[in-house]
This record gives structure tokens, C-alpha cells and sequence, in this order.
């Protein structure tokens, strides 16, 4: 729900108002991404010439034009094939809320991949868990489950090559927390309402597996990369 409006102005062109249900929508490309990657990354590594050292953190180049184009057409597949799948989630939620409450609008108001690559003079930039945050361009920094979502506007800085954080960061990855909660840790899990197939889930993704929000947009609004619109408070969450 949006709790807060921020920038009054530019919510109101957004369409977006203060008590306004908001929805969420979460999803890439699933293993398809992750397949292009790792053929790709194996490609790459076999190119390179023998006897010569590994570049630093294992990151091989491509050089050759033909292949490049090929990578970046396998790349834009993948981000294709993620934007349908949340189009499709969207449609759902869209189709059962209209079901129940008649036919309400429900606009798409900004669609965007955190794992992409785009042309930036002089050459090239790639999203990985980040985001494009272009002068007047929409942002959105999603919170866990238990922590409230942003809805931001770009500044287009180019010291940060105009981007910004896609959410805040683990602090424990799954694995961790699978660890913790068969201790019954505290996950900050108090009045959270989520919907799951998968039990370990909800673990998985608890509150206290992520930074704390309010320090990530601060940071963002201080170095200039980002001005916040409005303030999202989780309702309920579905995780697949």
C-alpha cells in the first residue's frame, strides 16, 4: 500500500496516491538466464590463450565482434523472456482482483531488467542487481517482506553511471538462513503475512536476511543518484 507520498508533483503524473494498493512484481528469466550466462562464461574462458595468466576475479573477455553481437542477442532473449514472465504474473493478479472488486484500473506504471546490458559511451554498461536511474526515469528499490518498497526517481548521475541499487543487499544468504532458522532465530517474521508453496521460503526470505532500507535510500538521495516518490508498505507477499 502506498503509505507516503514523497514528491507530491510527480507522484500525481505517475498517477500514484497516498492509501493506493501497489503491486509488485518480481521475476527474470529464471534458469534461462542463468544457462545463457554459464555457456557464455565457458565460452569466453575457452578463447583464452594458453599459457597465459587468468585475468583478475576470473572475468574473460569477448573479443570478437560476431560473438559479442551473438551474446548480447542470447542476453536480450533472456530479459525478453523475464519481462513476459512478470507481465504474465501481473495479468494474473490484474484478472483475480477484477474477479472480486469489478473492473478496476490497474496501470502498469514502470517495467525495467536488473540484469542487462546497454550501449553508454565509450562503451558499455551491465546492470547485475542494479538498475538503470536515468534523469526523470522511475526506480524501484524493493524491500523484503517486512520492509517497506520505494518508488524513486532517477538523476542521471554519471558518477554512478546512472544507476542504482536494486534493493538493499543481503545480510545472510539462504543457505545461512536455512542454518538459523532450524535454531529458531529471531527472522523478524512478527506480522508478516505471506502466501508460499515452498515452506523454506519464508526462511529463505525473511526480514533479517536484508539490510535495513531507510540507510540504502538515504545514501542514494545523499550522493545525488536518486529522489524518492512514494513509500510502499507491504501488505502481503506470495513467494514462488
Amino acid at each position: 500500500m502506498v503509505e507516503e507520498i514523497l514528491d507530491a508533483s510527480l507522484a500525481r503524473i505517475w498517477g500514484v496516491r497516498r492509501g493506493q494498493l501497489s503491486i509488485l512484481v518480481h521475476s527474470g528469466s529464471r534458469n534461462v538466464g542463468r544457462a545463457i550466462g554459464g555457456l557464455w562464461r565457458d565460452r569466453a574462458r575457452s578463447r583464452w590463450p594458453e599459457g597465459h595468466r587468468h585475468p583478475p576475479g576470473g572475468l574473460f573477455p569477448l573479443v570478437d565482434p560476431d560473438e559479442i553481437g551473438e551474446y548480447l542477442r542470447a542476453e536480450a532473449t533472456a530479459a525478453n523472456y523475464g519481462f513476459l514472465n512478470r507481465a504474465l504474473l501481473a495479468e494474473r493478479v490484474r484478472l483475480r482482483l477484477r474477479e472480486q472488486f469489478g473492473d478496476l484500473p490497474i496501470p502498469l506504471i514502470f517495467d525495467l531488467p536488473h540484469n542487462l546490458t546497454f550501449p553508454h559511451d565509450p562503451g558499455w554498461i551491465t546492470w547485475k542487481g542494479a538498475c538503470p536511474a536515468h534523469a526523470g526515469q522511475p526506480v524501484i528499490i524493493p524491500g523484503s517482506m517486512g520492509a517497506a518498497s520505494y518508488l524513486a526517481v532517477g538523476r542521471g548521475s554519471e558518477t554512478h553511471p546512472c544507476s542504482a541499487s536494486h534493493g538493499t543487499g543481503r545480510r545472510l544468504g539462504r543457505f545461512e538462513m536455512t542454518r538459523q532458522g532450524a535454531r529458531h532465530g529471531p527472522l523478524g517474521l512478527e506480522g508478516v503475512d505471506c502466501v508460499t508453496l515452498r515452506a523454506e521460503r519464508v526462511i529463505e526470505e525473511a526480514p533479517v536476511a536484508y539490510k535495513p532500507i531507510e540507510p540504502v535510500v538515504q545514501a542514494q538521495v545523499e550522493a545525488r543518484i536518486l529522489d524518492p516518490v512514494a513509500r510502499c508498505a507491504p501488505v502481503l507477499t506470495f513467494k514462488g
